[in-house]
Order: C-alpha cells, then structure tokens, then sequence
C-alpha cells in the first residue's frame, strides 16, 4: 500500500511550564524581575509604588508590590493579562490618565514571567476606575504539572475584603519565594531602584517606597538620592535643539564657603563637528539626532573633596564615593525611564575614561559625574537600542549623538578648571620667579638684627619666606605642566624641516632637470603645470624657514626680520581653504612694516589669533564673518601695533584676563595654551598682549612689536 500524499495538521502546543522557564532565562536576576514589576507600576500611570518585603519567623517570605495605577478591568485581565507574549504594549505605546500622557517602558510578558520567577504563587487584587475589586490566583507550579497551556487557567473573583485602593491601583502578593534576600540583594534592588527614574521627572510624577523586613510602614524608605548629589560642585544643564547646538548653563556652588558662579554657554554643531575626530561620518550642516535635554553635575573625589562633602551634608566618606558610583556616568532615559547603562560594564558607554588618559589633571572621570540625558521616542526616533540592551546601535545619529555629549563634557571640563585654578596663576612667566628671591628675606634679618632681636623674632620671618617658597615652586610645578606637553615640539620641527627639505632638493633638482632637458619650453599648458610645481616646491621651502626657529636649539631671537604684512598674508594663505569655505572676508593693510621678529615665531602669534577667529566666526551667520588687521606705530616709531579684530561671538567680561592663562580655553578639547605661547613670544620682543575693550563687538587682540631699526 502506497504512503499517503497529504499533509497532516499537528497543532502547537506549548507546555505551561513555560512561565518558569522563560522567567529564569529571560529575566536576569531577581533584582532585575523586581525592577520589570516596578515597571509595570509606572506603565499603570502610578504615582507612588510600595515595595514591602515580610518574613516570618519559618523563614517563609512575602514580597509585595502595590501602586495607586489604574488597575486591571475584567476585560483587561481577560484580553491582554491571560494572552501569553500579547503585543497589546506595542500596539499601544502610550497610556493615558485624564491630560497626562506616558509612554510604557515595560517588555511585552515580561511582568508574568518576572513573578513567576520571583516565587511560585501570586495573588492580584486590582481594581480599575469605576470598577469592582478584583482578585487573581495564580499557582506556577500547579500550572506546570499540566499538560498544555489551554487546559491552564487563573483563578478570579470579585475580592471580598473591602479594597486597599483609594480609586484604583494593584497589589501583587507573591509567595512561596525561589530564593531567599539576603541585606546584600535587597540593598543592590535599593541601588538599582534609584536609577530606574530620570530626575527630569517632576517631583511626585513617580514616587518609589522599600520597606524592609522587620521594619513597619511607618519606617518605610524612599528611594532618593544622597542630598548631596543634589548639590553638586560643578553642572552644566540645557538642552541641544535639532540641529545640534547647545545652549547651556554652567554653575558652580562651592560646598563650603565661596561665591557661586553661573555662566550661559552656548556652542555651534559646526564647532562640535570641529572639534570631533570623526568628521568623516558626521553632517557638516547639522546633527540628525534629535532635540535632547541634559544636565551633568560633578563633584571633586579626592581626599579634599570628600572631607569637604563629608563635613557639610553629614555622611561618611566612605558611603561619599559609593553613591556617586551607584549613579556614575551619564545615563540616558527615554521618555522619563532608563535606557542605559543598564549595567556595571556599560556604565561608560561614552568612554569618558579612556579619553581622560591624554589629560588626566582636566578630564572628568565616570566615577566623578552623575549625568542624566532626556530623549524621547518621538524626537529621537534614530537613538535605537543594540539588543542587548546595553548600548545604542551605531548610525550616524548615534554618532552624532557622542560627539554632542562629549562637547558638553568638555565645555563642563573648561569651566571646572577655570575654578579650580590657584590664585597667581595668571602671572606671567617671568613674574613666577619672584617669589624665589632672597633679597627681601635678607633685608628683614638684617633689620631685626639692627635691632637687637633673636632667633624667635625670626622665626615668623623665616616660615613666611618659606611659605612664600611653596607656593611659587607649586606654581612653576603647575605652569611647567602645560608647557612639557610643548617640549616635543621642538622635535617634530626638526622632523618636519628635515624632511620637506630632503624633498624639495629632490623636487627642486628634478624640475632643473626637465628645464634644462626640454627647455625653452613653448608649450603654454606645460609652462603653466611646470609653474604650478615650482611655486608647490617654494611653499615647501618658506614653511620649512617658518619652522626653522623652533627647531634650532642655538636659534637666537632677533637676529632675523621680516614684513608684518608678508606674514599676515603667509599665514592667511596657509588657512585659506578654511577661510573660503566659511566665507570670511579679511581685511589686510597695503603698507609694508618690517619688524625685528623672527618670522617663525611671528606666524606662531598671528596663527593662533587667526585660528581663533576662524574658529569662533561659526558662531555667527555666515554673512557676517569678517576678520580686520589694522597697524599703527607709536610716536617714536620704535614699534607697531597691531590690532587683530573679528565679529564673532567676542570675550566674556570674566575672561578678558584669564584667557592669557596657561590651560583656559573655552573649545571642547583644546589644552588652553594658544594665547598663552602667543603672549608670551610677544612678551619676549618686550611687547604686551591683551584684548581691546573698547571694541564692544566681536573680539579684537592687541599686541606690540619692536620696529627694525
């Protein structure tokens, strides 16, 4: 007899066993299972959530999960809470309770399957608005001796006690525990729970309570933050609009005594995208990631720091630097819940660590911030999660994304140094060794001998002298600091002049060569080529002469001379496909100046000036970028004065001094030492460098230079 040829139909089945399971694979851990039903709590429209753990004395445990949501109808427990893996969440992302509007965060199932692993019988009372009190038993191990899940059922009634619920809201009784919790586990769930909710969140909007074994209702703890973290020594708060730029506000607070600082920053994509090391895959124009909101607070975490904390809001040192590392970072919460980092390895997901390793003394580490950044689906739909949960899947919003928070970091870093810095620092150099003189020291003792005096009159005398000692060697310590990250550069000059001229004596004699080979050349597209190669081959020699100075150890100023005006054109040819490309429009005197300055450390003053102005001219529209180059000598004709002007955004009063200091820079990632080099070359040739305050828009540096006599 022939097999049939027909298919036949086998239906699925699915064992009801797969509540147990699925809980124990899908669901990381009992704390994360907690964390999943607290969830649910808020995708209910919940204000507030009790979590309550009773244990008797058999050691038999109950843990409790209520909240005042809106609670389950018979229909809802009908259609959506019996359906395994139900798509109702996606189906129906946001939730509604009169205006107010939310946007569920829990995963399909995963509440059923986080009780189920939590213990083994769950008992729901719920009611819904203008609804009866509900009552639901569930037994995961009765139901897992079944043979399929249609022959499961949940057990439902009309509750028979009066309801625990004001309007509406649901209690989860969850008995017959899996494992037990120890203070350890319950103190991680404590942890975790106040990371859970974004701090954007308003006051009230989503209240979390613990109540500890033992403990009554009255002793219940809520889940908050130290105050302290609260209050933090240094911030920066505002928001990036859609195309990328942010607009911030900066505050320091000190902990103890001192004058808050507030500042209102504001930076460009375009700088953003400056500054980055990754243009290749980001949009000059403007960033794709969507409008966000932010706020990153710091803290000093050194021996200083967290005595300082310590004595002003009452806490041990030691609990100081765990609480800021159960918040450490910056975690992002989409519509008011956290996105990541979901756990201990990704808490650097921005890899703030590893970018501090160049810069250790500026940089803010994870362990020293608490940031929180607010998107939402709706703005920022391009901002997915990687499957794992753990980070964001990289495209070019994603990218973008990083690149913002790493400028935010930056502009924070900046001011954070800013206040920081030690009286005296803004000395010049010149003027750090004063404090190494002994004259005055000699002159006191002489005078107190003069005087009859003895050994215990001078002692006063002597620790004042050596105080003074102190702090000028922790100021050379400090400036010599920025200045070693210099000391290579004398190297890579050497380097580079050695190399461009080993080859433009090779191209130099090559285009000899084919001179005198195929000369006179009558050809006017070759002549032309052949001129192009040679002014090529010229550039190469002025720059290698630029460089010179500054990698001849036995260089000695002002042996050499040049035209101020030459120079300015130099340097504006060397940023001249910025310059274009940004449509700026320089203005350059037709005289002729020839100053005693070398012309190498010359293009170094007028080349950081300019490369500012570049900068900070994307600030501003792109019809108003100008830059202005204006000469004048002093009576005695002994030097000239030059004024570099340009219309961007200008100096902020406070820095008009502190911009000359050594680390102050307000560019996210730059090292503060532009002007510094700037000024003090200047000072050098016997001149001063500062900003014009008259000029009350843009920025406009002033400097002097000795004429050649």
């Amino acid at each position: 007899m022939s097999p049939s040829t027909r298919f036949e139909r086998i239906p699925f089945r699915i064992h009801p066993r797969i509540f147990a399971a699925l809980g124990a694979d899908l669901v990381t851990n009992d704390v994360v299972a907690a964390i999943e039903l607290v969830k649910n709590s808020y995708d209910a429209f919940s204000e507030n959530v009790w979590i309550r753990f009773n244990f008797a004395d058999d050691g038999s445990g109950i843990i409790e999960i209520e909240d005042d949501g809106l609670g389950m109808s018979r229909d809802v427990i009908h259609d959506v809470w019996c359906i395994v893996a139900t798509p109702f969440k996606e189906d129906n992302p946001l939730i509604r309770s009169g205006k107010e509007v939310r946007r569920v965060v829990g995963q399909k199932g995963l509440g059923r399957l986080s009780a189920a692993r939590l213990g083994n019988k769950l008992q729901i009372i719920t009611k819904a608005p203008k609804s009866n009190c509900l009552e639901l038993e569930v037994d995961w191990t009765d139901l897992a001796k079944g043979d399929d899940i249609s022959s499961s059922y949940v057990n439902i009634r009309e509750y028979s006690g009066d309801s625990p619920f004001a309007k509406s809201g649901t209690l989860l009784k969850i008995y017959d525990l899996n494992s037990s919790w120890d203070e350890d586990k319950i103190q991680d769930l404590e942890e975790n729970l106040g990371r859970l909710i974004s701090p954007f969140s308003q006051v009230g909007d989503f209240n979390i309570f613990l109540s500890l074994p033992g403990e009554s209702e009255s002793e219940k703890l809520r889940i908050e933050p130290p105050e302290f973290l609260n209050k933090p020594k240094y911030s920066i708060s505002g928001k990036v609009d859609n195309k990328g730029n942010i607009i911030g506000n900066y505050r320091f607070a000190p902990i103890t005594d001192g004058k808050v600082r507030t500042k209102k920053l504001s930076y460009s994509w375009y700088g953003v995208y400056e500054n980055s090391q990754n243009r290749a895959a980001l949009d000059e124009e403007r960033a794709h990631c969507g409008p966000f909101s932010f706020e990153i607070r710091a803290w000093d975490i050194d021996t200083e720091g967290t005595e300082e904390i310590s004595d002003t809001f009452d806490i041990e040192k030691n609990l100081i630097r765990k609480a800021i590392r159960t918040h450490k970072g910056i975690s992002v919460y989409r519509d008011g819940v956290l996105v990541l980092p979901k756990s201990e390895s990704s808490r650097d997901w921005l890899g703030l660590d590893l970018r501090r390793v160049s810069r250790i003394g500026t940089r803010l580490s994870t362990s020293q911030v608490v940031g929180y950044v607010s998107i939402s689906a709706e703005s920022n739909p391009k901002l997915k999660d990687t499957s794992d949960r753990e980070h964001l899947a990289s495209n070019q919003a994603v990218i973008e994304f990083e690149e913002i928070l790493h400028s935010i970091v930056e502009l924070l870093e900046n001011e954070r140094k800013e206040d920081k810095a030690k009286p005296g620092r803004e000395k010049p150099l010149a003027d750090l060794f004063g404090g190494l003189s002994a004259d005055n020291l000699v002159a006191e003792i002489s005078a107190l001998a003069d005087e009859g005096a003895d050994v215990s009159d001078a002692m006063p005398v002597l620790r004042a002298f050596s105080a003074n000692l102190d702090t000028a060697r922790k100021s050379i310590q400090e400036r010599f600091v920025y200045y070693s990250r210099l000391a290579t550069i004398g190297t890579i000059a050497q380097m580079l002049v050695h190399e461009i001229r080993n080859r433009t004596i090779a191209f130099g004699g090559l285009l000899g060569f084919v001179k005198d080979r195929f000369g006179p050349i009558n050809d006017t597209e070759f002549e032309k080529e052949y001129q192009y190669a040679r002014n090529a081959v010229d550039a190469l020699e002025r720059l290698a002469d630029t460089f010179a100075p500054l990698a001849s150890r036995a260089f000695r100023r002002r042996l050499r001379n040049t035209i101020l005006e030459e120079r300015i054109r130099e340097c504006l040819g060397l940023l001249g496909g910025e310059i274009k490309s940004k449509g700026i429009r320089v203005s350059v005197p037709d005289s002729e100046t020839r100053v005693a300055v070398d012309p190498g450390e010359l293009d170094s003053i007028l080349l950081n000036l300019l490369t500012n102005a570049c900068y900070w001219l994307n600030e501003v529209p792109k019809d108003a970028r100008r830059i202005k180059f204006t000469l004048e000598t002093d009576d005695g004709k002994k030097r000239v004065f030059v004024l570099v002007s340009d219309t961007g955004p200008g100096v902020d009063e406070e820095d008009l001094e502190k911009i000359f200091w050594p680390g102050v820079t307000k560019k996210p990632g730059g090292i503060g030492m532009g002007l510094t080099v700037a000024s003090e070359l200047v000072a050098e040739y016997g001149g001063r460098m500062g900003v014009d305050r008259s000029v009350k828009k843009g920025a406009s540096f002033v400097f002097d230079l000795p004429l050649r006599e």
